[in-house]
């Protein structure tokens, strides 16, 4: 029965994407290039950019400037974005309109391989892609923002990788609500965060246990065996120059490197880091942190920062000293330093859901989901657009699973 189902749906999504690339030609449009009339991101003046990243609603370290536009520049099957940009007058006469919404977008044949009417929220090289909105004006940047979408021939908007629950939603929604409209949640999944607010002691021991804590304080004290253990905080160009490149180097020693997921591997992605960590640490808004046994680095990672609240971008560790859970160590070690920050409210660990290396110490859950938000009531293209997704996911998941299955196997055997 359930393949009878899987099957009548598959089918059904065909033929719902069928109807939209027919219908869009006959509109004289291509649906896979949807955004071909919005303005590329790097046209997007970046000192407006900062404006409105300053004033947002909900912060985003992965939409700030520094970081997008080192993305969009050069890393891998991420350049050449476009944007859906909101502007309201200037309150000085005669100066540029003032930016209060901005969204990267693609469309979703470039996001999805698939030829539905839709922009898509463009991959920051994170997994978070929250608009920015102004806070003063938040429900008129997302109308604004939905407007563009529909100028542009989109007749919807995906956005990837948003906390269901957060204030920039929250505006879709209400501006939604106004036109008889409301979001669609695509899936969505709760993962790790750190609440910053809280002791740092307190929320281990609440969040490992005594024994667990004892465990590692054995396993630290091992690794003091080869050094003094230290904690490095990089935020000054030449520390990030140097703490940059043991972190690149870290990060490409281990099982990334046997994947060839890792930065340094793709030309485009350590260009695009290099730049990205750079400009935002001059800003205030990056720093490294490392984990050294004596001379050794054993842990580094590259954490952003916007508004209150910090995102762990990525992790590199020597397995080398893997029986000192160099990683574990370093994450403890950020704990404390950021419930040490009053600045500080929140850590988003932008891991995937269930990640056994962060889920245990950091007990705090965000909500994020993929999320469609239509653009025009009774719309024939946005069931399309919804099974067309529905059948992707059908024939990409047990694929994924096998390859993951296949991928453990032979690390495990090696």
């Amino acid at each position: 029965m359930v393949e009878i189902a899987n099957a009548a749906q598959a089918a059904a999504a065909r033929r719902a994407v069928g109807f939209a690339r027919e219908r869009a030609s006959e509109n004289g449009r291509s649906v896979a290039g949807a955004s071909a009339a919005l303005p590329l991101l790097d046209t997007i003046s970046a000192e407006r950019w900062r404006r409105l990243s300053d004033n947002a609603i909900e912060a985003n370290g992965y939409y700030l400037p520094e970081w997008e536009l080192a993305v969009n520049a050069s890393a891998q099957a991420r350049t050449n974005v476009s944007a859906l940009a909101a502007s309201v007058d200037a309150i000085v006469p005669n100066d540029t309109p003032r930016l209060i919404g901005l969204l990267p977008v693609i469309s979703a044949w470039r996001a999805y391989n698939l030829p539905l009417p839709a922009l898509v929220s463009a991959d920051p090289y994170g997994t978070l892609a929250t608009p920015l909105l102004d806070r003063d004006g938040a429900d008129e940047a997302a109308a604004d923002l939905m407007q563009q979408a529909r100028n542009a021939g989109a007749h919807a908007l995906i956005l990837r990788d948003i906390p269901i629950d957060g204030a920039a939603m929250m505006a879709f929604t209400r501006a939604l609500a106004s036109d008889g409209l409301k979001p669609r949640i695509l899936q969505s999944h709760a993962r790790a965060s750190l609440d910053a607010t809280r002791n740092a002691d307190d929320l281990l021991r609440d969040a490992l246990g005594p024994k667990k804590l004892k465990e590692l304080r054995r396993q630290r004290n091992r690794l003091a065996d080869h050094g003094e253990v230290i904690f490095t905080i990089a935020t000054a160009p030449s520390e990030i120059k140097r703490d940059l490149g043991i972190f690149l180097t870290l990060e490409a020693s281990g099982w990334k490197a046997r994947r060839g997921t890792a930065l340094a591997q793709n030309e485009g992605d350590a260009a695009f880091v290099r730049r990205a960590v750079f400009d935002a640490a001059a800003r205030g808004s990056c720093e490294i942190v490392t984990l050294h046994a004596g001379e050794t680095p054993v842990a580094s990672a590259i954490v952003l920062r916007h508004l209150d609240r910090a995102f762990y971008f990525k992790l590199g560790v020597d397995e080398n000293f893997a029986k000192y859970s160099p990683g574990v160590q370093l994450t403890l070690e950020l704990t404390r330093h950021m419930c040490a920050d009053p600045s500080i409210a929140m850590v988003d660990s932008t891991a995937m859901p269930g990640h056994p290396m962060i889920d245990p110490i950091w007990r705090g859950r965000l909500a994020i989901g993929d999320v469609l938000i239509p653009l025009n009531r009774r719309d024939p293209f946005v069931p399309a657009i919804r099974l067309g997704l529905a059948l992707r996911t059908l024939v990409r998941e047990p694929a994924r699973r096998l390859v993951r299955f296949i991928r453990k196997f032979r690390e495990t055997r090696s």
